[in-house]
C-alpha cells in the first residue's frame, strides 16, 4: 500500500484539516509552480543579449534565465539571478554541435578531456565514432565518459570499420553468414546502448573492402532503432557521383536517413563536380529520402598519407599488410607506379605528423623531394615504411566550398579533434572551424546570414541527430549556450600556426555550468555522454 503524506493545520479557522498529500494542499491554495518559480532567482541570468534561437529566425533582445542546467526563462522583463551577466551587444546562441569529430580517445585522456579547443569555438557537444573508426562497445565508452567527465557533451556513432575489424579483421573478403550475424548483434547492442547511428569510412581499411550489400544489412539494424547512416563516402574525386548514389541506395534499401560527411570534390580534375553531387542529393531529398551533409570551411582536407595516396589493393590487411608489400620489390614497384600517377594529379600535400623525420613536418612532399634530391613518390614510400604520416591535402576548390556552404541541409562540422600544442602541425580546423564559418564567412564575407550560419552549427545538427532537448534557445531545453561578440568572433589558426585560439567567445555554458567565463576556459567538466532515446 502506498504511503500517504498527512499535513495537519490546526489554525485554519479553528478547524482541523487533513491533506492526503502536499499536492492536494497546494492545489487547494491555487499554487502555481511555474509562477512561483519565476519569482525566485535563477542560477544565472544573461542580461540583454541578442538571442539567436538557432532555428534561423529573426533575433530578439531579451534576458535568459538558467536554473538546474536548463533554460528556465526567456523574457524582455527583468529577471533576477544569483549570477547576472551583462550581454548587451553580444550574441546569445545555442551551443554548437560538431557532427563530425575525431576525439574518440582524446576525450577520455587527462590532458585533452576538457576539449578546450572546441569550447573556445563555442561547441558544447561533439559527435564521435566518425569515418568508421572508434569505440564499438558504446556502453563501455559512455560509462568511462560519465565517470571522468568531459568539457563537452559527447554523442556517438557506431563505427562500421572498427565493427568489421573486431569481427573479421582487415582482410579484403566478404563476410560469412556467421560474421554478418555477429556484426548485426553488435550493432543492435550499440544502438541499445545509445548510439545515434552508424558511420562508415569507405576509403579506409576495412570499410573500403565492404560490399554495399553488407552495409545495407547492418544499416537495417540501425534503422530499427531510428538511427542514421553517416558516411565518408567511397570516393570524393572521380567517383564522387557514384559514391553519392551508393549512400542514397543504402539509405533507401535500409530505410534510414543518410548523412554525407565532409561534403567535397577532391582533386583538380574534379573541381566543379560538386554542383552535380548537390543536384544528386537534392533529387534524393525531393523523392522523400532524408539526406543531409556536413562541411568544414576550408579548401584542404587531412588524413593519413596511406589513405591519401596508396592504392586500395596495397592496403589489404591494413597497415601491416601494406608494410609487407613494401618489403616485396615487385609489389613496391607496382605501388610506386600508382603513386607517381596519383601525385601527378595532386595539389600540395603537406606533412602534418612524421615520426621518421620531424624536420619534414610542415613541408610538402615536393619540397622534401627537392631538398633530398629524390622523387616525391620515393619520399612517400620512405615515410610509409617508417611509420607513416598524417598529411594535409590542398585538393579542393574554394568555389565548390562556397557553393555548398549556404545550403539549408549542410551543417558545419570540423573533422578535427581535441588537441593541445605539440611538435606536429595539424589542420587548423580543430581550432578554427566554427568562428571561421560564422565570423569570417557569415559576418565578414556575407556568404550567408548570421542566422543561417548559427543554425548550421546548432539546430540543424540537432535535427539531423534527432536531439530534441538542445540545439535551440527555448524554455525547458538543456542550457548549452554560447555568448560571443560577432565583431570579434574570428579564427586565427592557420596552416603555419594551427594551434592559435579563436577570439570573440565571452561565455560558454555546458548544461548550465560555465565552461568558458570572460573568455577563459574554467576547467569545469560538465559534459556527459548523450544517449539516443530508445525507439519503441
Amino acid at each position: 500500500m502506498a504511503r500517504r503524506t498527512i499535513i495537519r493545520f490546526d489554525t485554519l479557522g479553528g478547524v482541523l484539516i487533513r491533506f492526503a498529500s502536499l499536492a492536494s494542499l497546494l492545489g487547494l491554495l491555487n499554487w502555481q509552480p511555474a509562477a512561483a518559480a519565476d519569482q525566485s532567482p535563477f542560477d544565472i541570468v544573461l542580461l540583454g543579449g541578442t538571442i539567436h534561437s538557432g532555428d534561423g529566425g529573426e533575433p530578439l533582445v531579451a534576458n535568459v534565465g538558467i536554473r538546474d542546467g536548463r533554460i528556465a526563462g526567456i523574457s524582455s522583463d527583468p529577471l533576477r539571478g544569483e549570477l547576472e551577466i551583462d550581454c548587451a551587444g553580444l550574441v546569445v546562441a545555442p551551443g554548437f554541435i560538431d557532427l563530425h569529430n575525431h576525439s574518440d580517445q582524446p576525450i577520455l585522456e587527462r590532458d585533452t578531456r576538457t576539449n578546450a579547443n572546441y569550447l573556445l569555438q563555442g561547441c558544447t557537444t561533439i559527435v564521435t565514432g566518425n569515418c568508421g573508426g572508434g569505440h564499438v562497445d558504446v556502453g563501455k565508452y559512455f560509462a568511462e565518459l560519465d565517470a571522468n567527465g568531459a568539457g563537452t557533451h559527447v554523442a556517438h556513432l557506431l563505427p562500421q570499420g572498427s565493427l568489421r575489424s573486431e569481427v573479421m579483421g582487415s582482410s579484403r573478403r566478404e563476410a560469412s553468414d556467421a560474421e554478418l550475424a555477429k556484426m548485426s548483434d553488435l550493432a543492435d547492442k550499440a544502438m541499445r546502448d545509445g548510439a545515434f547511428g552508424m558511420s562508415t569510412g569507405l576509403i579506409y581499411v576495412p570499410g573500403t573492402f565492404t560490399p554495399t550489400e553488407e552495409l545495407i544489412e547492418i544499416a537495417k539494424v540501425v534503422a530499427k532503432h531510428g538511427g542514421i547512416y553517416a558516411s565518408h563516402i567511397r570516393n570524393e574525386g572521380a567517383g564522387l557521383l557514384e559514391s553519392i548514389d551508393e549512400a542514397v541506395r543504402i539509405g533507401r534499401d535500409a530505410g534510414l536517413p543518410v548523412h554525407i560527411s565532409h561534403l567535397k570534390a577532391s582533386g583538380k580534375a574534379n573541381w566543379g563536380s560538386l554542383r552535380l553531387a548537390i543536384q544528386r542529393i537534392e533529387a534524393a531529398r525531393q523523392s522523400g529520402l532524408r539526406v543531409t551533409a556536413d562541411q568544414y570551411p576550408y579548401a584542404a582536407s587531412s588524413t593519413s598519407l596511406e589513405a591519401t595516396l596508396f592504392p586500395t589493393w596495397s592496403r589489404d590487411g591494413g597497415t601491416a599488410g601494406l608494410k609487407q608489400r613494401l618489403n616485396d620489390p615487385e609489389a613496391t614497384a607496382r605501388i610506386r607506379e600508382e603513386l607517381v600517377r596519383a601525385l601527378a594529379d595532386s595539389s600540395r600535400i603537406q606533412i602534418a605528423t612524421c615520426g621518421h623525420n620531424r624536420g619534414w613536418i610542415g613541408k610538402s612532399l615536393d619540397e622534401i623531394a627537392a631538398e633530398e634530391g629524390q622523387d616525391a613518390a620515393d619520399i612517400a614510400l620512405t615515410i610509409q615504411r617508417n611509420g607513416g604520416a598524417a598529411v594535409i591535402n590542398f585538393g579542393m576548390n574554394d568555389d565548390d566550398m562556397r557553393l555548398a556552404m549556404p545550403l539549408a541541409w549542410v551543417a558545419t562540422a570540423s573533422d578535427g579533434g581535441a588537441k593541445v600544442p605539440s611538435a606536429s602541425r595539424p589542420h587548423p580546423r580543430s581550432f578554427g572551424t566554427f568562428p571561421r564559418k560564422i565570423g569570417f564567412y557569415a559576418v565578414a564575407e556575407g556568404l550567408l546570414s548570421l542566422e543561417d550560419a548559427i543554425r548550421s552549427c546548432s539546430a540543424l545538427p540537432a535535427e539531423i541527430l534527432g536531439l530534441s532537448d538542445r540545439g535551440r534557445i527555448a524554455q525547458g531545453l538543456v542550457a548549452d549556450i554560447v555568448v560571443f561578440d560577432p565583431e570579434t568572433f574570428r579564427d586565427h589558426a592557420n596552416y603555419e600556426d594551427p594551434y592559435l585560439p579563436p577570439s570573440g567567445i565571452r561565455h560558454l555554458f555546458v548544461a548550465g555550468k560555465p565552461a568558458v567565463f570572460a573568455g577563459q576556459v574554467t576547467g569545469v567538466l560538465a559534459g556527459k555522454a548523450i544517449r539516443k532515446p530508445a525507439t519503441p
